[in-house]
């Protein structure tokens, strides 16, 4: 027998999300420009199936039937991307409005249908042309998103409640720059902060471009996971803070309380790093959280690879392993399934922030599982997504009761899409896709979501 679904506050936020690159495809439909994931993805090698996205799931033509699918499964809100280079193609300079009408069309198309939209203004996918002059490596960067940001705003703004400004800074400095692993494919290990720190700058002076805008709640989705230590030996445990403070600390401390969390990390960052940590600690309305799994990390182990971030192999040559997490259910991806790692997440950021943490949203939490249409039936039984999310909710209302203020909770996916480096390898969607003729199936957990959020509305 299921247990009865958690009660959650009347104005409780259900949403979905998906990011413009893994779903729109049309890339250069419209004058939209190339971007780094553009590049990235014709380098042979670099994405797992040798696919890459120009379809993806041909959202940028079918929008209107994926506003339908989330019409009917009663969601309040729907987390999406703007596309930086479909707005500006070299990513400053003239503004391409053919691609600024379509997020004009697709904020319509939800208002109409009662969905609130929450776009994000970077997820990723860096204009190619700022890539090539320096990308998140260049201070530059971040001053062209503050304007990008104003030219999005001044025409969305009037319609949008709630604005996301960077998605997941960490993934771009760590994967993208550090290990290689995802665009622009560099491998520069530490000398890859300063992709981290103009990130943030680019995310404080977007606040301060959405708000003179006339933007209303504005926030960050940013990536946390739980890190323990893989025994209480003291170098596991100096490993593990330090994982803890490149991945989660790194990037939540300047943005809550205006300070690097080390005055030897921050030395190693370019730029007046003082006056810059004003901007970039520009108050908020609310933080997003972005939840997969927590990381279990040791010492590293010079005879064996470091282990695995994000499906990512990491080299064995840094001062951190990760180790694998046992005794629980994996996903298709390999991350193990632990939802009590969010309400841990949720109440050890409350102990660690305190007043400084603004409300929470839960901007993305989701699984990989492969399961596809039964031949006979048609259906998608796929399980296993439904007792990973009943889970997480259910560790999510726990650690409301704890305290902790989360206010809404953005499940990804709403499509199967391409999933960066594993390309099509990974299916995260409510609705399966066949890539083949790019037809959208509910799965039941789609019928599962539809029935919570109506219970909880």
């Amino acid at each position: 027998m299921t247990a009865p679904a958690p009660v959650f506050p009347a104005d409780f936020l259900w949403g979905v999300s998906a990011s413009a690159f893994q779903i729109e495809g049309s890339p250069a439909a419209d004058g939209r420009g190339p971007s780094s994931w553009d590049a990235f993805t014709k380098e042979p090698g670099r994405i797992r199936d040798g696919s890459h996205a120009d379809v993806a799931t041909d959202h940028y033509r079918r929008y209107r039937e994926d506003v339908a699918l989330m019409a009917e499964l009663g969601v309040g809100a729907y987390r999406f991307s703007v596309s930086w280079s479909r707005v500006l193609p070299d990513g400053h300079g003239q503004v391409n409005r053919k691609g600024l009408d379509f997020y004009d069309r697709l904020v319509d198309e939800l208002c109409a249908a009662g969905i609130a939209p929450v776009p994000t203004l970077f997820h990723w996918d860096t204009p190619l042309a700022l890539e090539e002059k320096g990308g998140w490596l260049s201070r530059d960067t971040a001053e062209r998103f503050a304007a990008y940001a104003s030219v999005v705003a001044e025409r969305l703004a009037d319609r949008v409640p709630m604005w996301i400004t960077i998605n997941e800074p960490a993934e771009v400095t760590l994967l993208g720059y550090g290990l290689g692993e995802h665009a622009p494919g560099r491998r520069l290990v530490f000398d890859a902060l300063p992709a981290a720190h103009h990130q943030l700058l680019a995310h404080g002076l977007g606040v301060q471009a959405l708000r003179a805008a006339g933007a209303r709640e504005i926030g960050i989705a940013a990536s946390h996971s739980p890190v323990w230590a893989a025994s209480k030996d003291g170098a596991d445990r100096a490993a593990a803070e330090l994982y803890d403070t490149l991945t989660n600390r790194l990037f939540a401390d300047p943005v809550l309380t205006g300070a690097y969390p080390d005055e030897g990390l921050a030395a190693l960052l370019p730029g007046p790093v003082a006056e810059d940590l004003k901007t970039i600690s520009a108050p908020l309305d609310w933080y997003g959280i972005n939840y997969y799994n927590p990381m279990r990390v040791g010492a590293p182990q010079p005879t064996a690879p470091a282990g695995e971030f994000g499906g990512i192999e990491i080299p064995a040559d840094l001062p951190f392993g990760i180790r694998p997490i046992e005794g629980y259910e994996h996903t298709d991806f390999g991350w193990p399934v632990v939802p009590d790692g969010l309400r841990e997440l949720l109440v050890s950021l409350r102990e660690r922030y305190g007043d400084q943490l603004p409300p929470l949203y839960i901007t993305e939490n989701g699984c990989s599982y492969g399961d596809g249409p039964d031949p006979t039936t048609g259906r998608v039984a796929d399980v296993r997504r439904i007792a990973y999310h009943e889970g997480h909710v259910a560790a999510l209302h726990r650690a409301m009761a704890e305290g902790v203020d989360v206010r809404g909770y953005f499940i990804w996916s709403i499509l199967d899409n391409f999933e960066w480096a594993e390309g099509y390898r990974q299916r995260f969607g409510l609705v399966h896709v066949d890539y083949e003729t790019l037809e959208r199936t509910p799965k039941e957990s789609f019928a599962w979501y539809r029935d919570l959020v109506k219970g909880g509305r």
